[in-house]
């Protein structure tokens, strides 16, 4: 009871709160036509406080209220001499006395651990170049931001990072105040610069500020949530030492990452060239590339996408990420490994039952089972599919699904009897498939001879190992002589155990997938479909010729989806192997690094990797929908 009370209240504080901040900021604004300096003290105060609650809620400062209180009344005083002075030097004057103050309570209230020591060839190097800096985004304007207020918006920050941020922290107090003033100065100066608005001017800021206050809100939130956190981590990577005693190392965390080789590993890189997934990856990519130039020679072309050419170069394509990504380890590695396996899996798995599902009877009911895992979440699917997998010793019997098959498979093809049967049923299947292919050839249907004839292929290749050397999960003891189960470390053996947790994932994003691609499918216009098909083309052709361009827009949305989701992918290697067994990936490193290892610089530094990863996959979205809105 107690804590629903609790709630409510913190309901009603919440709602009220925005009510009266709400209401509070439109009754500031329509202080400014007729009472400014008014308006500009509130606004001074309000500023000063948001800046050095900052401050406070960083540790950076001692005495925290006294200076919370000082930097509200400087604030509030400096805000109502701009909003009283017309005149232009007045104005300056009142902008940099009232950033000097600010600057000095903070150079004279700021903690110990922050106290730089100023190399003034440094500082005076940076000062410069963001002046240059100012400077140029100056030019750039074409004269609509004023130069002076450029420039010394720029020096500001060029003095912050130069003479703070980059020195290092063992100077003294009187360093820290000189530092402070200067900078407290040059903002100060950036401020009074400001010219003073006329009435008409005043009345236009109360008119446009109501689309800021509609929207602050939800500004300060992403700033609070997502800026800041950001800009924070970043400042975090360049710094290295325990949680209580950070010092300044610039890039060295970046440079411990991509020469750690837990993190990325290229010394069993001459390795793809001995796998044989390669080679049977080039032969395929080989015969692909073939038959699509044989096609496209038929057609008057170069170059044919057609079933047999693109099946034959999407398995290719498929083997050599395999053979490449089994090759070179590490953490970054397993990243891209993820990225590739999911994209290609999820997609085509969704766009094949998206396709096959399509118009079909119990298209719910299919559609509704496959998306069913997008209902659970990746820590519970993990523990799922890690009781899936689970291996026990071999003198034990069996629990996991997988090994449960795979060990009583291999006892049924030691037996006579029992592989007998599954090869006469196998056989059966094999013919059938056969006949499959040969209707296929018959109807010109290139994609259903290729398929039928590879699944023909593998059942035959299975029939074979079961009536032959045998397949399954048993091998013979040493001790006795006699075949004991031999089950498969699905989480424990490198590096197959980071596809087996893959799998997880393809599995719940597949009905993702499928839902987009279902959809995007249903809305391709029924005249382009009827239109192909009256010029001859085939149901193959249709679809990789009309459907598939028509939903291209829809795939990279998907696919771009996708990769964000992979890249943060950090709850299903956590519960299934806590990253051991070479499965480490960039957001379980992080977590380790920063709150296991406390070693904040290294994990933020990894953090900031992540973020640079995603950032083209966002440009490329925006571009998209930049695109489509014009469009």
């Amino acid at each position: 009871m107690n804590r629903l009370v609790i709630t409510i209240l913190g309901i009603v504080a919440a709602v009220g709160g925005s009510a009266v901040v709400f209401v509070g900021i439109n009754k500031l604004y329509d202080l400014t036509e007729d009472r400014y300096a008014l308006f500009n003290a509130v606004a001074g105060g309000l500023v000063s406080a948001g800046v050095f609650g900052l401050v406070w809620g960083n540790r950076l400062v001692v005495s925290p209220v006294v200076v919370w209180l000082i930097a509200i009344a400087v604030g509030a005083a400096t805000g109502y001499a701009l909003g009283l002075f017309e005149d232009p030097m007045r104005r300056l004057a009142s902008g940099i006395a009232g950033g000097a103050a600010l600057g000095l309570v903070l150079g004279m209230r700021a903690t110990a651990s922050i106290l730089p020591s100023i190399d003034p060839l440094a500082a005076i190097i940076w000062l410069a170049v963001g002046t240059g800096l100012g400077f140029a985004v100056s030019a750039v304007s074409g004269g609509q931001i004023d130069r002076l207020r450029s420039l010394l918006a720029g020096g500001a920050v060029g003095w912050l990072f130069g003479a703070w941020l980059a020195a290092d922290f063992d100077g003294s107090r009187a360093e820290v105040i000189v530092v402070a003033l200067v900078l407290g100065t040059l903002a100060g100066a950036f401020v009074g610069r400001r010219p003073f608005p006329n009435r008409i001017a005043r009345g236009n800021m109360a008119v446009a500020s109501r689309k800021y206050i509609f929207a602050g809100p939800a500004l300060v939130f992403v700033a609070s949530a997502l800026l800041f956190p950001l800009v924070r981590t970043i400042w975090l990577s360049l710094l290295t030492g325990n949680p209580r005693d950070l010092q300044w190392t610039g890039l060295t965390n970046y440079g411990e990452i991509l020469t750690d080789p837990g993190i990325i590993d290229f010394s069993g890189f001459g390795e793809i060239f001995s796998s044989n997934m390669f080679w049977l990856a080039v032969v395929l990519l080989g015969a692909g590339f073939v038959t699509g130039r044989i096609a496209g020679r038929r057609l008057g072309g170069n170059f044919a996408a057609g079933g047999p050419s693109l099946t034959m170069l999407a398995f290719g394509v498929i083997l050599f990420g395999f053979a490449l990504f089994t090759s070179i380890r590490g953490t970054i590695p397993n990243n891209l490994w993820w990225i590739f396996s999911v994209i290609v899996f999820a997609v085509s798995l969704g766009l094949a039952v998206a396709v096959l599902a399509d118009r079909s009877k119990g298209e719910n009911i299919a559609k509704s089972l496959i998306f069913l895992p997008m209902a659970i979440s990746f820590v519970g699917a993990a523990v799922i599919w890690r009781l899936i997998y689970v291996a026990r010793p071999p003198t034990d019997p069996q629990s996991g699904v997988f090994n449960t098959l795979w060990v009583q498979l291999g006892f049924w093809s030691d037996s006579t009897t029992a592989s007998t049967v599954i090869a006469a049923i196998l056989g059966v299947v094999v013919a059938g498939v056969v006949y499959l292919a040969w209707r296929g050839w018959q109807a010109e249907a290139n994609a259903i001879v290729a398929g039928s004839l590879a699944i023909a292929a593998g059942l035959g290749y299975f029939i074979y190992r079961v009536v032959g050397p045998g397949i399954g999960g048993v091998a013979i003891s040493e001790l006795t002589g006699e075949l004991v189960a031999d089950p498969v470390l699905f989480i424990q053996e490198t590096p197959w155990n980071n596809f087996w947790m893959m799998v997880v994932f393809i599995w719940i994003q597949t009905g993702f997938a499928m839902v987009i691609f279902s959809a995007a499918i249903k809305a391709v216009p029924e005249d382009l479909l009827e239109a192909s098909r009256i010029d001859g083309a085939t149901e193959t052709q249709t679809f990789w010729r009309v459907t598939i361009p028509q939903i291209y827009p829809t795939i990279g949305v998907v696919v771009t989806t996708l990769v964000v989701t992979v890249l943060k992918v950090f709850d299903i290697p956590k519960v299934m192997t806590n990253g051991n067994f070479d499965t480490q990936v960039l957001a379980n490193e992080m977590w380790e690094r920063a709150f296991t290892q406390l070693n904040f610089g290294l994990g933020s530094a990894v953090a900031v990797l992540l973020f640079i990863a995603v950032l083209p996959v966002m440009y490329i979205n925006i571009r998209r929908m930049q695109s489509e809105r014009l469009g």
